[in-house]
C-alpha cells in the first residue's frame, strides 16, 4: 500500500518538476558548448620542409658561415692583427693579397642567390634551424645517397686560415653537389652551381696563397648502365624522338655563335625557388641532351683545330681536354639512346671566327664557358644518372675554362641574365 502511495505521489510531482529538469539540461548543455568554444584548437603540425628546402637552406647557412669567416681574415690582414689559431691542422696565416677578397666576393653573391626574396641573414638562420630539424625525406638508392648538411649546426670554429678555408670551401662544394643530385630541377641546378663555383675557388685559393690543395677536389663520372625500352615503348616514344629532333634543329638555327647550338635557358630565376619553376615552351631533357651533344661535337672540333696552333704545356693540355671532349661526346649520345631519343647528327665542321684562330687559346677559354648554361640546362631538366653525369661536366667544363683563362663566374651553368648584380667587399 505504501508503495503505491509513493509512486502516486511520484507521479503527481513529477510535471510540476519537469520544467526544472528542463532548465537544468540545458544549462548544462550551455557550459559544455561554451567549454567547448573558449578552449583553444590545437595548431597544425607545421609541413615538413621538403628536400631543396633543406638543401637550400643548408648551402645558404655554410655559404654565410664561409663568407663571415674570409671577411676576418681581410680584416685581420687590413689591421695588421693576426687571426685566432687555425680550426684545422696546419695551414699558414693569409697572406693579404686579393684571393681571400676574391672569395668573399663569391660567397657574397652566392649568398645573394641562395637567400629567398625578401629574406634576411636571421631569417635565414631560422629557416636553417627549422630545415635541420626536420628528418630528410626517403630517397631511394636510385636517386642518390645525399642529405642535406646540417644548416642549424654550425661548425665549432669558423675557418681562421686561409688554408682552413680552402679545405672547408672545398667540403662545402662537394656536399653541394651533392644535394644537387637528389633536389628538384630549378633548385638542383643552383645548387650544382654553389657547388661547382666553391671547389674552384677552394683550388684557385690554395694557388694564391701557397697552402696545401683540396684532396680529391674532381667530381667523379657515374658508370652509365641500362638500354633503351623495348621495342613496343620505343614506338609510343616516337613523338618524344621527334620532339629530340625538332629541338636540336631550332637550337642550332637561333645561335650561331660557339657553341653553335644551345638550349633556351630553362631556368630564369637564380633558382631560389624550390617549387614548379617556369620553362619556355620546348624545354626538356631531350631538348637538353640533343643541345650537349652539338656543343661537344662542335668543342671536338674547335680542338681538333686549335691543336696544331698551340705549343708546348697548351698543346698538351689541348690533346688531354680533346680526348675528354670526345669521351663527353659519345656519353651523351649514350644518354640519348638509353632514354630512345634520336642522336643529333655529327656535322661536317663548324664556323669558327677569326679571332679564334687567332688566338686559339682564349678562344678555347670562351668554348668552354659557353658550354657551362648547356649543362646547367640538363642539371635542371634531367634526373638520376643523367643529372649525377650533367653534374660532374658542368664541374668539369668550369675547370677547363679556368685553365684556358676564362671566368666561369660565381654560379657556373646559371644564364648571367639571372644573376645577381656583382657583390661588392663588405666592410668589416
Amino acid at each position: 500500500m505504501n508503495d503505491v502511495s509513493r509512486e502516486k505521489r511520484w507521479q503527481d510531482h513529477f510535471p510540476r518538476l519537469f520544467p526544472r529538469y528542463a532548465l537544468l539540461a540545458c544549462l548544462a548543455l550551455v557550459v559544455v558548448s561554451l567549454g567547448v568554444v573558449l578552449t583553444p584548437a590545437r595548431p597544425p603540425e607545421p609541413a615538413e620542409p621538403s628536400f631543396s628546402e633543406q638543401a637550400r637552406a643548408a648551402a645558404l647557412t655554410e655559404t654565410l658561415r664561409l663568407k663571415a669567416a674570409g671577411s676576418r681574415l681581410v680584416t685581420a690582414v687590413q689591421d695588421g692583427s693576426k687571426p685566432p689559431p687555425a680550426s684545422l691542422d696546419g695551414g699558414s696565416e693569409p697572406a693579404g693579397n686579393p684571393a681571400v677578397e676574391r672569395t668573399v666576393t663569391l660567397l657574397t653573391t652566392q649568398a645573394q642567390a641562395l637567400r629567398m626574396p625578401g629574406e634576411t641573414d636571421s631569417e635565414a638562420a631560422g629557416a636553417s634551424a627549422t630545415a635541420s630539424d626536420a628528418s630528410p625525406p626517403a630517397k631511394t638508392a636510385a636517386t642518390a645517397t645525399a642529405s642535406p648538411s646540417p644548416a642549424g649546426t654550425p661548425v665549432a670554429q669558423a675557418p681562421a686560415t686561409a688554408a682552413a678555408l680552402v679545405a672547408a670551401l672545398a667540403d662545402s662544394g662537394r656536399q653541394r653537389l651533392a644535394d644537387a643530385a637528389v633536389a628538384d630541377g630549378g633548385m638542383a641546378r643552383l645548387l650544382a652551381a654553389v657547388g661547382t663555383a666553391q671547389l674552384l675557388r677552394a683550388s684557385a685559393l690554395a694557388a694564391e696563397t701557397g697552402t696545401t690543395a683540396p684532396p680529391s677536389a674532381d667530381v667523379a663520372f657515374p658508370k652509365l648502365s641500362g638500354t633503351c625500352a623495348s621495342e613496343p615503348a620505343q614506338a609510343g616514344s616516337s613523338r618524344a624522338t621527334g620532339s629530340a629532333e625538332s629541338a636540336a634543329g631550332d637550337a642550332t638555327a637561333a645561335s650561331p655563335a660557339v657553341p653553335d647550338a644551345a638550349v633556351p635557358d630553362a631556368i630564369h630565376s637564380a633558382g631560389t625557388q624550390s617549387g614548379p619553376e617556369t620553362t619556355p615552351a620546348g624545354a626538356s631533357e631531350a631538348a637538353a641532351l640533343a643541345a650537349v651533344v652539338q656543343t661537344e661535337a662542335e668543342a671536338v672540333y674547335s680542338y681538333q683545330v686549335a691543336l696544331p696552333r698551340v705549343r708546348g704545356a697548351a698543346a698538351a693540355s689541348a690533346a688531354e681536354a680533346l680526348a675528354r671532349h670526345d669521351e663527353l661526346l659519345r656519353g651523351a649520345e649514350s644518354l640519348s639512346r638509353r632514354l630512345c631519343l634520336a642522336v643529333p647528327p655529327r656535322e661536317a665542321g663548324y664556323a669558327l671566327g677569326k679571332s679564334f684562330l687567332a688566338s686559339p687559346a682564349a678562344g678555347l677559354g670562351k668554348l668552354e664557358a659557353a658550354a657551362l648554361p648547356v649543362y646547367g640546362d640538363l642539371v635542371a631538366l634531367s634526373e638520376g644518372e643523367t643529372r649525377q653525369w650533367a653534374i660532374a661536366a658542368l664541374y668539369s667544363s668550369g675547370k677547363r675554362s679556368v685553365h684556358w683563362g676564362a671566368d666561369p663566374g660565381a654560379l657556373p651553368g646559371l644564364d648571367s641574365a639571372s644573376l645577381p648584380s656583382p657583390a661588392p667587399l663588405p666592410s668589416g
